[in-house]
């Protein structure tokens, strides 16, 4: 009996903690949309976008994360085929490209300041780039986080079910992330 409660407790606190993330999701979602609304607003009040070449360091970026989605869905299916080395291997690169995402935003933001597209100026739209590629960063540093936090997990004495659920929240997480990227960064290059 106590064993079944302790089962009860697990599970109401990791749909807790779901549904969390999935709030975050949905938030996150309103966030970035309203920005990219704006961007459209005043685009249209103004007659014009951003006006730039976007830096192809964006596009390596984009291809890196979505590397680094394909290597932790590739650890999530390790952890269930109960493959620990592959799925700590998995995590391990996914957060190493995680890194290199971040080093590429730097990389495109110096970019575009030497263009002489600087965050404050006279054209919005130009600081709407920086705006959402750096709450996007905010966003991938959270979610290196939680794969740093469960590949601790796979690396300690954590239960199973513990190692499944911080795999799934990662994923939730880091697939949002990802695919808001490659929104983000389509929108940026038809808008400009």
């Amino acid at each position: 009996m106590v064993h079944t409660l302790k089962e009860e407790d697990l599970n109401t606190g990791t749909r807790a903690k779901k549904f969390i993330v999935w709030l975050f999701v949905v938030s996150s979602t309103i966030m970035f949309g309203g920005w990219t609304s704006y961007y459209i607003v005043f685009a249209a009040s103004k007659g014009k976008g951003h006006g730039l070449v976007l830096p192809d360091v964006f596009m390596y970026s984009t291809a890196v994360l979505i590397c680094s989605s394909i290597c932790l869905f590739l650890a999530s299916r390790a952890l269930r085929n109960g493959d620990q080395i592959k799925q700590k291997a998995f995590l391990g690169l996914t957060l190493l490209l995680g890194l290199t995402f971040g080093y590429l935003q730097f990389d495109a933001w110096s970019s575009l300041y030497h263009s002489g597209a600087v965050l404050v100026n006279n054209n919005a739209a130009i600081s709407l780039i920086y705006v959402v590629s750096g709450m996007h960063l905010l966003h991938i540093l959270a979610g290196l986080c939680l794969i740093g936090y469960t590949f601790y997990g796979a690396s300690s004495n954590v239960s199973e079910d513990r190692q499944r659920f911080r795999m799934e929240v990662s994923s939730i997480f880091w697939h949002f992330i990802d695919i808001l990227w490659i929104y983000l960064y389509v929108f940026l290059l038809l808008n400009s």
